[in-house]
C-alpha cells in the first residue's frame, strides 16, 4: 500500500500523476530527465523537472546506516505515517521553510507499507549553482564575514531549536554568486528543546571542518573557526 504527500504550496492536482511517477521508479539511468547523480549508501539521482513543477528536483530512497544496515538495507518498523523517516524530513523541511531558514523545499515523499514494514522516498528541490563545503574549499577560500555569516545561520538554526544530527560541511552547501550558504540532508533531524546539545553540535562541525583538512587538503585555519564563533555569538 502507497501512502503519498505532497507539498500543496507548489503542486496542483494536474502534477500528482507525474510526482507518483517519480516517486515509484527505483533507477534514473538513462532516463530522459536524469541530471546526475551521487553515491552514498544509495543512488541520489538529480532530476531535470523544471518543466514539470517549476523547480528541478532530488530524489532519494531511504537506508539504513550501521552494522544492522548491512543486514536490513532500506525496510523500517511502521508505527504511522507521521513517524516514518520520510515524513518526518518532509515537515520539519517544511516548517524550516516557514521560518524563512535556507533550506530546499521539500515536493514529496511516498511510503510503501506492507503489513508493519515500510520502505520510504522523497523528493525535494534541487539547490542551483551550489557546492558543498567539502568541494568548494579543496579549489577556493571563505573570507572572514562569510564564516562570521555561516556562523549566524547556524545560531540562527539552533535559536528555532533545530538538531541537525549530521551537521558536518558535506550538508552545508554554498552559493558562490549570491553568497548565500544551504543547509541539507535533515534526514533523522529534529526540534530538540533546552540548548545543552547546542555547543556539542557545533563542536561536530568544526570536527568535519579538520577531518577533511587531511582527508580532502581542505582550505580551513583556525582563524576561519574564530570568525564563524564570532557569527554564531553575537
Amino acid at each position: 500500500m502507497n501512502y503519498y504527500q505532497f507539498n500543496h504550496d507548489l503542486l496542483s492536482e494536474s502534477h500528482l500523476p507525474q510526482i507518483k511517477d517519480l516517486l515509484t521508479q527505483s533507477s534514473f539511468e538513462n532516463h530522459k530527465l536524469l541530471l546526475g547523480f551521487s553515491k552514498g549508501r544509495g543512488i541520489t539521482w538529480f532530476l531535470k523537472t523544471d518543466a514539470l513543477f517549476g523547480m528541478n528536483s532530488v530524489k532519494r530512497h531511504y537506508y539504513r546506516g550501521g552494522l544492522f544496515g548491512k543486514l536490513v538495507k532500506d525496510h523500517y518498523f511502521f508505527t504511522a505515517y507521521e513517524k516514518t523517516r520520510a515524513v518526518q524530513e518532509f515537515n520539519l523541511l517544511q516548517k524550516m521553510y516557514q521560518w524563512q531558514l535556507p533550506v530546499p523545499r521539500p515536493i514529496a515523499v511516498k511510503i510503501d507499507k506492507k503489513c508493519c514494514i515500510y520502505t520510504a522516498d522523497i523528493l525535494i528541490e534541487k539547490l542551483e549553482n551550489t557546492q558543498d563545503l567539502s568541494q568548494f574549499l579543496q579549489k577556493n577560500t571563505l573570507n572572514s564575514q562569510q564564516y562570521f555569516q555561516l556562523g549566524q545561520l547556524i545560531k540562527k538554526l539552533h535559536q528555532h531549536q533545530v538538531h541537525h544530527s549530521d551537521l558536518n560541511i558535506h550538508n552545508i552547501l554554498f552559493d558562490e554568486e549570491n553568497n548565500k550558504f544551504w543547509l541539507i540532508d535533515f534526514d533523522k533531524c529534529f526540534i530538540q528543546t533546552g540548548n545543552d546539545w547546542k555547543s556539542s553540535n557545533v563542536e561536530r562541525l568544526l570536527r568535519s571542518f579538520n577531518k577533511e583538512i587531511e582527508r580532502l587538503n581542505i582550505q580551513f585555519q583556525e582563524a576561519d573557526w574564530q570568525s564563524f564563533l564570532e557569527g554564531y555569538q553575537s
